[in-house]
């Protein structure tokens, strides 16, 4: 058994907001706030050891139990699932998963079979299975939004935060997929091996988050 616990942390945005929420709880984040190119930093305060890492990683490292906790999106939740916990809806990151097509376009008009380009295709599968519709899936992996200028294909499911990117492409959306934010996930082992630890952690940023709220 480790004496401290583990959190991979997901790079970029969601890196920023998670050391605001840890300093607003009382830790202090200082080694992560100048980083350099160190990936792994020590809480001062706490016995609590952040791991910097692309998103699918944060996952990957919590579900083989190397890291206990982590913080990442729900659209990367969503897309890889696998198993842990998921414990907390940390509200930030907030953004939207949405079916898109061309202006002017009658996308459930028609009884051909559509195609959907997006970088999330297991997103994309389960939204159309739940409709009981027989979809094409496209998996791409830059622009999304040049599939249906290009004719590739009838629309994209794609993240949606302000949908200015959309517009200036002439896509328009028509319906939500998912709500996305922030979560907290924790090891199925490590919740039982450190279970004292890690409820105190996610009381902490409970009691934030609700505060915040």
């Amino acid at each position: 058994m480790r004496e401290r616990l583990r959190i991979a942390l997901t790079k970029g945005r969601l890196q920023d907001k998670s050391v605001e929420l840890f300093e607003a709880v009382g830790l202090d984040c200082s080694p992560i706030r100048d980083p350099g190119r160190r990936l792994v930093h020590s809480i001062v305060n706490y016995p609590l050891d952040a791991v910097l890492a692309k998103a699918p990683d944060v996952i990957t490292y919590v579900e083989h139990g190397v890291c206990d906790l982590g913080i990442v999106g729900k659209d990367t939740i969503l897309e890889q699932g696998r198993s842990f916990y998921e414990v907390l809806d940390l509200k930030f990151g907030k953004c939207r998963f949405a079916l898109a097509v061309k202006a002017g376009s009658d996308f459930y008009g028609t009884y051909k079979t559509r195609r959907i380009a997006t970088k999330y295709p297991n997103v994309a599968r389960t939204f159309f299975e739940k409709k009981g519709m027989d979809v094409d899936i496209i998996k791409i992996e830059g622009s999304v939004e040049l599939a249906p200028i290009l004719g590739l294909a009838d629309a994209i499911v794609d993240i949606v935060e302000t949908g200015a990117t959309l517009r200036e492409n002439g896509l328009v959306p028509i319906e939500d997929v998912a709500q996305v934010s922030a979560r907290l996930i924790v090891n199925t082992a490590s919740m039982k091996l450190y279970k004292e630890q890690i409820t105190d952690f996610i009381d902490r940023c409970s009691a934030e988050v609700e505060r915040r709220a």
